[in-house]
């Protein structure tokens, strides 16, 4: 499959309009769950505002939030997609400019040091685009991920002593999230990132905070720290907006990777309550566009 890099870019310039405007599912069915099972007065009459919020969006055409983010676009690529690898970053590249410009967003993109704002959502590095390869031959996916300071603040590494086994994972998780309090708008999705190196631990924390709500991690280990520590977070108390009550977290969840027998690095990365997230898929019959 020959890929149309203009299409790549109105798609793109969509996906991040599309992501700043519409809740996935998953995390709408994660509100109503913790609205269901909390039990403290404040912490229900949060989250009912929470959930008004995204109706009155979505039915008015409006932002989420006014965070429009580090724009984060991750592309996986088929075994039969031909396409020209330095276009398709200039494709992202000017997508994300353009609804920006066109729709109009604020920009939240500045340069590190000199703290000057372009107005295009890009810069050095951004957006961040990730590249990742798939079997399923005739197709291209590009999520669109748009990134809040408010989760991204709240962003920890340590490499912790193999010696202290698992127990030291969970240690530094659960401190992680009752450090950033009310900091991330809770509730959270926990990103939790377990061995490699540091700059893989930590993009696999970040994998991990943005994974649908329901997915499980696929290594079986993995799977099992995430459901133990989705138990334990919501007994801290945190509670929506850090306010208290039983909805601090939607899930914690969890990757892995293989590392080195003298290391235990592990990341926290949290992603805010407005989990927001949008797809295109690109096959020979068309696009379609999704979460």
């Amino acid at each position: 499959m020959n890929v149309d890099l203009k299409q790549v870019e109105e798609a793109c310039k969509e996906l991040y309009i599309r992501a700043l405007k519409m809740l996935p599912p998953d995390i709408k069915l994660g509100f109503q769950r913790l609205d269901r099972a909390e039990t403290n007065a404040t912490g229900k009459a949060i989250l009912g505002t929470m959930i008004r919020n995204i109706t009155v969006a979505e039915d008015t055409n409006n932002l989420l939030c006014q965070d429009t983010g580090i724009p984060i676009y991750n592309v996986t690529i088929g075994a039969n997609v031909a396409v020209d690898g330095y276009g398709l970053k200039q494709a992202i590249i000017k997508g994300c400019e353009r609804a920006t410009r066109e729709h109009p967003l604020r920009s939240s993109v500045v340069h590190p040091t000199t703290r000057k704002n372009e107005h295009t959502s890009c810069g050095r590095q951004v957006p961040v685009i990730n590249i990742d390869f798939a079997s399923a031959a005739d197709t291209l996916a590009i999520e669109m991920i748009p990134k809040g300071s408010g989760s991204e603040n709240n962003s920890w590494l340590k490499m912790a002593i193999p010696a202290e086994g698992i127990d030291a994972v969970k240690t530094f998780v659960v401190d992680c999230v009752l450090e950033a309090g009310g900091k991330t708008c809770p509730p959270v999705i926990v990103g939790v990132g377990v061995g490699g190196t540091a700059d893989l631990c930590v993009h696999l924390s970040k994998v991990a905070a943005t994974r649908p709500l329901g997915s499980a991690c696929a290594d079986p280990e993995g799977a099992k720290l995430e459901a133990e520590l989705s138990a334990v977070v919501n007994k801290l108390g945190v509670g929506a907006q850090g306010l208290g009550g039983d909805s601090t977290a939607f899930a914690v969840h969890v990757e892995t990777a293989a590392t080195h027998i003298t290391m235990n690095p592990v990341a926290v990365n949290m992603q805010c309550h407005s989990a927001r997230r949008a797809r295109a898929t690109f096959t020979p019959e068309g696009v379609e566009f999704g979460y």
